[in-house]
């Protein structure tokens, strides 16, 4: 039977730390990251789950009228682009997270 506590036990630790890798998905997903090119010249914000939340550009680097178009673009762009990274490692890392299925949450 010692067995069984020790399984119970490990079962408790394994639900808490996946509550708290949850807590902390959240937490990194609601935070922004803001890179920049040429100084400052071009910003993109990114949130931590990867997504383009903002793309700015200077309008001393293009012309004005074509400034919130351009913007748009690159950010639909490199939302395609980290969706395309999301969906090969889904493919290429799904195979071993699959065995874990009888782990819940996993």
């Amino acid at each position: 039977m010692r067995g069984m506590g020790n399984m119970q036990g490990m079962m408790k630790k394994m639900k808490k730390l996946q509550k708290e890798m949850e807590q902390a998905q959240a937490k990194l997903a609601a935070q922004e990251f803001v890179g920049s090119a040429n100084n400052d010249l071009v910003q993109v914000t990114l949130t931590g789950d990867k997504k383009v939340v903002k793309v700015d550009i200077k309008e001393e680097i293009v012309d004005p009228d074509d400034k919130e178009m351009i913007e748009d673009l690159v950010q639909l762009a490199m939302n395609d682009a980290l969706d395309q990274v999301d969906a090969e490692d889904e493919r290429v890392m799904g195979k071993y997270t699959k065995g874990l299925g009888g782990f819940p949450g996993i």
